[in-house]
C-alpha cells in the first residue's frame, strides 16, 4: 500500500510540473509573438511601400449565414492598401481543399467588384495554414518582403512565421471585431500561438503543399 501511495504521489507530483511547464511555455508564446505589434500598423501613412500585399483567407459567411466581420474588414483594408499605391499586388492566400470552398476566389470576386484590377490579384489556393501562406509566399511566389493583412492577432503571429522564415513583413491591421465571437477567436488565438512556435523551433513544419513557382510580375 505504501509503495502504491509513494507511486501515486510521484505521478502526481510530476502532472503538477508538468502543467507548470505548458502553462509557461503558452505564456512565453504569446509574449513572443505579442512583441511583433510594434511591426503592425493600422494608420495606412505608417505602411511602408512593397510590392505584394499578403492578403490572409477566411470564410466569406458564418454558419449562422451572417456575413463574417474579419473577412469583410480584411476585404475593405486590402482594398485600402492597394488604393493608396502602398502595393502593386495583392496575394490571396486561403483554403481551397474541398471543390465547394474556394476562399482565394471569393475574395478576388469581391475585391474587382470593388474596382480592383483582376491583373493584380494573384491567388493562392494552399494556404490552409498561416505558416502555409507564408512560407508559400516566399517559395512560391518568390517574395522576400511583405505587406501582411489581417486583424491586428492574427497579424502578429503572422509576422513572428515570416520573421522564422527569413521575410521582410509588416502588418496592415484589419478593423477589429468586437463581441461575443472575438472571444471565441482570441481563445483560439492563444492557443495557435504555442502551436506556431512549436512549428518553428520544435517541429520544423513545412506547408502541406509546395508546388511550381509562380512570377509575380
Amino acid at each position: 500500500m505504501h509503495k502504491i501511495w509513494k507511486l501515486l504521489r510521484k505521478a502526481f507530483l510530476s502532472g503538477i510540473a508538468f502543467f507548470i511547464l505548458f502553462l509557461a511555455f503558452v505564456y512565453w508564446s504569446d509574449q513572443k509573438i505579442e512583441s511583433y505589434s510594434n511591426s503592425c500598423y493600422s494608420n495606412i501613412l505608417d505602411v511602408p511601400e512593397m510590392k505584394v500585399g499578403l492578403v490572409l483567407g477566411t470564410a466569406k459567411y458564418l454558419r449562422n449565414g451572417r456575413v463574417n466581420l474579419y473577412y469583410k474588414y480584411r476585404i475593405e483594408a486590402a482594398i485600402e492598401l492597394f488604393n493608396s499605391g502602398r502595393v502593386e499586388y495583392l496575394l490571396i492566400s486561403g483554403d481551397n481543399s474541398r471543390k465547394e470552398y474556394d476562399e482565394p476566389t471569393t475574395f478576388k470576386k469581391d475585391l474587382i467588384e470593388r474596382g480592383i484590377p483582376e491583373e493584380k490579384i494573384m491567388l493562392d489556393y494552399a494556404g490552409f495554414r498561416t505558416l502555409d501562406s507564408v512560407e508559400r509566399a516566399k517559395t512560391i511566389f518568390g517574395q522576400n518582403e511583405l505587406i501582411i493583412v489581417s486583424q491586428p492577432f492574427h497579424n502578429k503571429r503572422a509576422l513572428f512565421l515570416a520573421d522564422a522564415k527569413g521575410l521582410k513583413a509588416v502588418g496592415y491591421n484589419a478593423r477589429e471585431v468586437s463581441g461575443r465571437y472575438e472571444i471565441k477567436v482570441q481563445i483560439r488565438e492563444f492557443l495557435a500561438r504555442s502551436k506556431a512556435t512549436l512549428d518553428v523551433y520544435v517541429l520544423h513544419t513545412e506547408p502541406k503543399f509546395y508546388g511550381d513557382p509562380i512570377a509575380i510580375p
